[in-house]
Parts: C-alpha cells; sequence; structure tokens
C-alpha cells in the first residue's frame, strides 16, 4: 500500500511540474531550455547564473515562473550605489524602545532575482556569498536562518562592461549552473510580437508547486539510482578539465588554467538525478550527465589569455572533453 501510495504522490509531482511549465508558458515563448534548468536548480537547492543580451526575457522567466511557484519572491535590481545592508539588513535604532532592533532585507525570501549582480560592486557581491553557500546571514553580531527553500536566480550583462564589476570565481562557483540564453527563432520572435502588440495581454498565472511539493521532489530526485559506472563517468570528465594532457587533450591543455572545482561533480550528480526525474525516470542516463555538463562546468574551466586571444570558449573545451572521456575508462 505504502509503495502505491508513494509511486501515486511521484507521478502528481511529475505532472505538476508539467503544470508549471504550462504556465510560464502563458507569458513567456520558447527559452524551454532557460525554465528547464532553472527548475533543476530549484529542485536541487542549486543557484542559477542567467548570462545573455538584453531583451531575452531572463527577468520576465524567473518574474513568471515566481508566480507558478507558491513561494515568497523578491527582485534586488543591482546598481553601482547599491549597499550590502540594502540585501540583507541591517541594524536600526528604535527610539520608542530605546534598543536597536533588526531590520531584514529582501535577502529573506524564498526565491532572490539578483538583476544584473554584475552592476554592484565586490562588497555587495559578497553580502551574497554567506547566504548562498551557508543559507544564512549574520547581522551584527546575529546569525539568522534563511527560510527553506532558498534560492538565488542572478541575471548579468556580457556586452556592457562599462560600469560592471566581474563577479570573483569564487562567487561564480557557487552557482550550480552558468545559462547562457540565446535569442529565439523567427517563429518564437513572431509569436512574442504578437504577444507584446497587445496592450490588453495579461495572462493569469497560476501557482502550481508549494513548499512541500518542492521538498517531496527533492526527496524523489533523492531516491534516483546513478550506477556506479555513472558515478566515476562524472569523477573522469571533471578530472579532464584539472589534468587534461592525461587524457589526451594536448591542445585543450594549452587554454586550460584552472580545472573544475570538487563542486561541479557533486552538482554534475545532482543536476543529472533531477534530469532522470522530470523525465520520469528512476535511473540516470548517461545522456543526462552529457545534457547537463554544459552548463555546470563552463563557469568553472578558467581559460587563460592564450585562449581568449585564439578565441577559444569554455564550451568549446567542455565539447572536446565530452567527445574523449569514455563511461568505463
Amino acid at each position: 500500500m505504502d509503495e502505491i501510495q508513494s509511486e501515486e504522490l511521484k507521478v502528481s509531482l511529475q505532472d505538476k511540474i508539467d503544470k508549471v511549465l504550462t504556465e510560464v508558458g502563458k507569458v513567456v515563448v520558447g527559452q524551454q531550455y532557460m525554465v528547464n534548468r532553472l527548475l533543476v536548480g530549484l529542485f536541487t537547492n542549486g543557484h542559477i547564473l542567467l548570462e545573455g543580451v538584453p531583451g531575452l526575457a531572463k527577468t520576465l522567466t524567473i518574474n513568471t515562473l515566481s508566480k507558478a511557484l507558491a513561494l515568497d519572491f523578491q527582485r534586488i535590481q543591482f546598481t553601482p550605489d547599491l549597499l550590502p545592508a540594502d540585501v540583507i539588513g541591517t541594524m536600526i535604532y528604535n527610539q520608542k524602545e530605546g534598543s536597536f532592533e533588526v531590520k531584514r532585507g529582501p535577502i529573506f525570501s524564498n526565491l532572490i532575482l539578483a538583476d544584473e549582480i554584475n552592476r554592484s560592486p565586490a562588497k555587495v557581491q559578497s553580502a551574497l556569498l554567506e547566504a548562498m553557500q551557508e543559507k544564512q546571514v549574520t547581522i551584527g553580531a546575529t546569525t539568522h536562518k534563511l527560510e527553506k527553500p532558498f534560492l538565488v536566480l542572478a541575471t548579468q550583462n556580457p556586452v556592457e562592461q562599462e560600469g560592471t564589476y566581474p563577479l570573483p570565481e569564487a562567487q561564480v562557483d557557487r552557482f550550480m549552473m552558468k545559462i547562457y540564453v540565446g535569442y529565439l527563432n523567427k517563429q518564437e520572435e513572431l509569436e512574442v510580437m504578437r504577444r507584446m502588440s497587445d496592450m490588453n495581454f495579461s495572462p493569469n498565472v497560476q501557482p502550481v508547486l508549494n513548499k512541500q511539493d518542492i521538498i517531496d521532489i527533492r526527496n524523489e530526485i533523492n531516491k534516483i539510482n546513478i550506477n556506479e559506472s555513472l558515478e566515476k563517468y562524472i569523477i573522469e570528465l571533471v578530472f579532464a578539465t584539472r589534468q587534461p594532457k592525461d587524457y589526451g587533450l594536448k591542445a585543450e591543455a594549452e587554454y586550460i588554467q584552472f580545472g573544475a572545482s570538487p563542486r561541479a561533480s557533486i552538482n554534475l550528480s545532482l543536476a543529472a538525478k533531477a534530469l532522470a526525474f522530470m523525465n520520469r525516470r528512476e535511473y540516470v542516463l548517461p545522456e543526462d550527465i552529457k545534457e547537463i555538463a554544459k552548463d555546470v562546468l563552463n563557469h568553472r574551466v578558467i581559460l587563460n589569455y592564450e585562449a581568449e586571444a585564439d578565441g577559444v570558449k569554455s564550451s568549446q573545451i567542455i565539447e572536446t572533453i565530452l567527445q574523449k572521456v569514455v563511461i568505463g575508462k
């Protein structure tokens, strides 16, 4: 009986995920890839960094997704004059009580949209570090736990360099995935133009998943089977970024300055399990790992100046690694 109820719960959760995609689709045209990766991050407790030129619906997608989730949502617009206290909060003096009290910042929410995160200086960006890694913030002498789930979804614009502050590698590594958002195809852009040209266009996005659903989904993902050969395959992929010459990648070795951190191995396994669950499977396939590898690795493979001079991108290096490293090697 328990097994039947467990199976019913799993199917119900998977149906709700499909419904979330439908609700987001009421507003956002295309960008299924981005929405899929945002859900992977949500279900595995991993922060997501979105990078793309303006106008690709990065902010709109996150806003719409938040409406399909019965979670607290806050948007923080990062600007050069933003202060750490504007993010995490501060101590204020209560004249009536004659004492200091904590005024909580917008970080105290379930979903945080850090819009154009690279527009604020390092001091503000570092204010996110403790929250992202430890799921807590310190204001004054007191540490405050953040609510669960807690997820930072950040966007950055790669085009304008003036007035931007590149994220330190330590902070970038705390993002589970870095997603490059591309242009829509002609048919999708035509649909966007038609929708947005209608000034009465105002779809009603219904909340589908609540906090308990997300906890249940995380528990189900934890049950997904990944066999030992695939676990070792993940390790081989990550080690190929650190010691490329050992894998016959002599040309690529000339361009790699630093390989992926241990967080890459952990996140590859988690993300592959999430993909398997979302595809209604109880086990991970090699295709799951290959599908998610670029998103997990592309911001963790740090290239040198020679790569920049030769126009070599980290995605190209990762693609070659995926072709060279075989399962069971």
